[in-house]
């Protein structure tokens, strides 16, 4: 009986964006390399991307043999512990996704494995070169990989997985900006100076507190600490406009700047924090003893949902990434204070770096701290500042 390895990557240009994947399939006995695919998908999500990889590289594998045993090995953990019976599956875009993967091949001649990304450098550089549109792969068995659409004004695929029409016209403006320099003459950008919130009851004892809690006041030290942060912003006397989250914190710290600039407040709806469900008020320790299972799948995949129909970080991306654009449109060449949250935050730097969505985790975020990023014409952004905290102290 023959043995082969697959192993597959799939990626996506803002989660959800320009996606695409790639699949290896290897000779166990020899090493050598049988046959590379890669196509580029539309605008989709990482995990449908890594999907559609697999299945790529179970079905090439199929092909070679149906009666061969096959060893994936991939980075993503959400597809490995899914596939493995070891994770249930949630989310409705995957359970068909899994499904089809599952069908390729009866079960008992498929395992799987997870490895780290770089080892699985092979099916990551074909997933890249399907999204950025490259030149035919050469190589045994390859697959040409189909270039992305140019620009934002056109339409993905007809084929494209993705949740409703409004998240994928939204999900355009999440890629990444392109790289490089602004030009001298491109003219001043839209700077969005990007103000977390004061301290609530909540926040020294870190419970989820988002959109479809209590909606707490600031605490005495909040208050001072927004106090603080007027005063710094003044003395940086370069704040055009005030806009912020309408939850009562972010009004409340956005008053106190506002009363210190002698400045209006403008309510954006679209800067609210993210809706956590019913884990709103609960420490963490407190979800993953009550909903283990969904707070493993949340850790895992951006699209995941909290409990109790709660707002997923990708959806989050899609109305941050809409939200962005419409106060670039607004404010270009101005200086805009946005008074906001932890996740919105960390979202606006996470889109402009071009970071994956598992960076959100790796980012501290203190009360009251600043930020900053700056928007170019040509559709560049610069991160200026990030979680400046040297007012408080």
């Amino acid at each position: 009986m023959r043995e082969f390895i697959v192993e597959a990557d799939g990626g996506s240009r803002g989660n959800p964006g320009p996606a695409g994947y790639g699949s290896v399939v290897i000779d166990a006995t020899t090493g050598e390399t049988l046959v590379e695919e890669a196509e580029y998908i539309g605008v989709a999500t990482n995990n449908v991307a890594e999907y559609r990889g697999l299945i790529a590289g179970l079905r090439a594998a199929h092909a070679l043999d149906p009666s061969a045993r096959v060893h994936v090995r991939m980075d993503s953990k959400l597809v490995v512990e899914q596939m493995s019976g070891r994770w249930k599956i949630k989310h409705p875009d995957m359970k068909p996704l899994a499904a089809e993967a599952g069908a390729v091949f009866p079960a008992d001649q498929v395992t799987y494995e997870w490895i780290p990304r770089e080892k699985n450098k092979h099916a990551d550089r074909l997933a890249n070169e399907a999204m950025d549109g490259a030149q035919p792969i050469q190589g045994r068995g390859a697959v040409t990989c189909a270039a992305p659409p140019r620009g934002r004004d056109q339409s993905p695929p007809a084929a494209t997985v993705t949740t409703t029409e409004a998240d994928v016209r939204a999900a355009r403006n999440v890629a990444a900006p392109s790289p490089g320099w602004a030009p001298a003459d491109m003219g001043a950008p839209a700077t969005f100076v990007l103000l977390r919130h004061g301290e609530t009851p909540l926040t020294p004892q870190k419970r989820f507190s988002g959109s479809g809690g209590t909606d707490p006041s600031l605490s005495s030290v909040g208050q001072d600490q927004a106090a603080r942060a007027a005063t710094a912003l003044a003395a940086r006397g370069t704040i055009q406009h005030i806009i912020a989250s309408p939850l009562t914190r972010t009004r409340e710290t956005a008053a106190a700047v506002a009363d210190r600039l002698g400045l209006d407040v403008t309510i954006e709806e679209g800067l609210r924090e993210t809706d956590f469900g019913a884990w709103e008020g609960l420490t963490f320790g407190e979800v993953q003893e009550r909903y283990p299972d969904d707070l493993t799948t949340w850790l895992a995949d951006p699209t995941a949902r909290p409990t109790g129909g709660g707002e997923s970080f990708a959806a989050t991306a899609t109305r941050i990434a809409a939200t962005r654009d419409k106060l670039i449109a607004a404010y270009a060449g101005r200086t805009v204070l946005l008074v906001t949250h932890v996740t919105p935050i960390k979202t606006f730097v996470q889109l402009a770096l071009g970071a994956p969505p598992e960076s959100l985790f790796r980012m501290e975020l203190s009360a009251a701290s600043l930020s900053a990023v700056a928007y170019y014409a040509d559709g560049n952004a610069s991160v200026r500042l990030f979680n400046d905290t040297s007012h408080l102290r």
